[in-house]
């Protein structure tokens, strides 16, 4: 089925593809995360994210959060280095109140003082949530070194001494500042008429006056490659060996994609998964992740071990980026490495969800929405050439920073 696009007159964009399923999902996505925050606002988008939902003109809090709930829909939110989020799931004849919803808490958020004070305490429960756990933890500071000095290396949560001085006027600031009609994206997947989607856009957005995008976001500043080791309170060893890598826009971001996959994407049979957890039992996590931005992208590999095994483990994972980097893909590799990116793709399309916040994404990102069969092709065009030459660029030992946290024991 084939995506149904319009443009209000204020520049905001709409998308919609019809399904015949009987739940419906719709979104609004804006261009604006904490990328776009200076250094005494970080955290503040993902704050606004919170806040958003604690009262309008004519609702509290309660009456938001209820406001799908009663009719048996959800509504979410998340925030992300380049966007901010608000999606909701419901029965098709409730898209009138999903949208109206989303005009009420973006168009008429009060921010009482009351609710931004508690939920500074839910952010900060959230921001140590995060220092409990170094599996995680370790992805904000790998970034923080492959982006030093940049906002994409910032923690997006922010930290508990700027959060707790937010106020409401530097949440309007910030939203006056950096969020823009031509960079907002109304997305829905549902058995609804495109007509009627855009009558409601009209009714609840199409009054919002033109705001339009200015200011050009910090050029990503040039990298330099870190080696670092901290001592963290915790039982296992984490390492996360990582590199700049390619934008949204770059070409060889597919190839990488491909690449990315078959070092340690989510399948049991990666390189990595293979050649270390499997034949030598060593760590239970052992995976890679591909992150593309506006501009840039990160490329990171993560593994968790006892201590015991780290050096042996980080031995055998440049072994296996050495062989990538030295020796081309056999056809038979690149084929099943194609077929198998190829079948996770068509899995994760039957998730509606999936698919929305996709849309939204590539619209913003592109301006379009390729076709699976478009983005097939592009998979099936990468040869065994155009890998090894990534992983030559992107592998490159003196390219890559690693960061380490083992024990106190250790």
């Amino acid at each position: 089925m084939k995506y149904q696009r319009y443009t209000l007159k204020n520049g905001i964009r709409l998308i919609h593809k019809p399904i015949t399923q009987g739940v419906a999902h719709c979104a609004l996505m804006v261009n604006t995360g904490s990328r776009d925050e200076s250094e005494e606002e970080q955290g503040l988008a993902h704050f606004i994210e919170h806040t958003i939902f604690k009262g309008t003109r004519k609702r509290k809090s309660f009456h938001i959060l209820s406001r799908m709930e009663n009719v048996g829909g959800e509504i979410n939110a998340f925030t992300s280095k380049e966007e901010i989020c608000i999606y909701a799931s419901f029965l098709p004849q409730y898209y009138g109140r999903a949208l109206e919803l989303f005009s009420d808490i973006v168009l008429h958020s009060t921010f009482p003082q009351k609710e931004i004070e508690k939920e500074k305490e839910v952010v900060i429960d959230e921001i140590n949530s995060y220092r409990d756990n170094p599996s995680e933890e370790i992805f904000d500071e790998i970034e923080d070194l492959v982006f030093k000095g940049h906002p994409l290396g910032r923690n997006i949560l922010g930290t508990e001494e700027l959060v707790r001085n937010f106020t409401k006027a530097d949440i309007l600031k910030f939203a006056n500042a950096n969020i823009h009609t031509d960079e907002a994206v109304i997305c829905s997947v549902g058995n609804f008429d495109f007509n009627k989607f855009i009558a409601l856009c009209e009714r609840y957005f199409g009054n919002i006056p033109s705001h339009l995008r200015q200011k050009k976001r910090q050029e990503v500043s040039s990298y330099i490659p870190v080696e670092k080791v901290e001592t963290k309170g915790q039982y296992q060893a984490h390492c996360i060996i990582a590199n700049q890598a390619y934008s949204f826009q770059d070409k060889k971001r597919t190839p990488l994609v491909l690449l990315n996959n078959i070092l340690g994407g989510p399948g049991l049979n990666t390189r990595l998964n293979m050649g270390i957890r499997e034949k030598y039992g060593f760590c239970y996590n052992i995976e890679s992740s591909y992150t593309p931005f506006s501009d840039t992208g990160i490329l990171s590999i993560y593994l968790g071990t006892d201590f015991s095994y780290l050096n042996r483990t980080i031995q055998l994972t440049h072994k296996e980026l050495k062989r990538l980097r030295e020796k081309p893909l056999g056809s038979l590799q690149l084929q099943r490495g194609k077929q198998q990116l190829i079948g996770q793709i068509a899995i994760g399309q039957e998730s509606n969800v999936n698919e929305l916040l996709s849309i939204g994404k590539s619209i913003l990102a592109y301006d379009k929405v390729d076709t699976v069969e478009e983005i097939y092709k592009e998979i099936e065009a990468v040869n065994a050439q155009d890998i090894q030459n990534i992983a030559q660029e992107i592998f490159s030992k003196n390219h890559l920073s690693t960061l380490i946290y083992k024990g106190n024991n250790n």
